[in-house]
């Protein structure tokens, strides 16, 4: 069996640290807060919704055209936990939807707290503490959207700006793509 260290560098150099799934992430979340601006808060929560099912595919294509694999040695058994962390956050989508029909607001913060409480996990995934500061600041970007009655327009852009930050430091500190032989 591959050393802990082994596999977290499997899945850094196969994804690029996961920067680019939280650069499309943010960019989702973005567009989310514009659209609630200027077509309402429904059309907004199902951009989120919709443009989150296409975080993982997008992200795909945007790591190949950087000379990614996109794809973690067969076997590497962090691929379970990262399965794993997908089906915990399709569930607490079904849940954010639940909270915002009886609070439209609660949407973005109680993702917030979803996809920050998910990020915690890809410390273990990708071995970068950037995801616990990460996680750490959307749950309380979260937290404090819900508590001070935030617009969900600007708790959207808040969302998407945290994650947009994290993602460019992610990808600050990268390392280059290996050389093909």
């Amino acid at each position: 069996m591959q050393k802990w260290d082994e596999l977290q560098q499997d899945m850094r150099t196969a994804f690029l640290d996961g920067a680019p799934g939280m650069l499309v992430s943010a960019t989702v979340w973005i567009i989310a807060g514009v659209v609630c601006l200027k077509l309402g808060i429904e059309k907004a929560i199902w951009t989120l919704l919709i443009g989150g099912a296409l975080i993982h595919p997008v992200s795909l294509v945007l790591l190949k055209l950087l000379g990614r694999s996109a794809k973690a040695s067969t076997g590497n058994p962090l691929n379970s936990l990262a399965f794993a962390t997908t089906i915990w956050l399709i569930v607490c989508c079904v849940f954010a939807y639940g909270l915002s029909r009886m609070n439209v607001a609660w949407f973005f913060p109680a993702m917030m707290l979803a996809i920050g409480s998910r990020y915690l996990t890809f410390h273990s995934l990708f071995g970068r503490r950037h995801y616990w500061f990460c996680g750490g600041a959307l749950i309380a970007a979260g937290y404090l959207c819900a508590a001070q009655g935030i617009s969900p327009a600007l708790a959207a852009l808040v969302g998407g700006g945290v994650e947009a930050l994290f993602a460019l430091a992610l990808l600050a500190g990268s390392k280059p793509a290996p050389a093909v032989s």
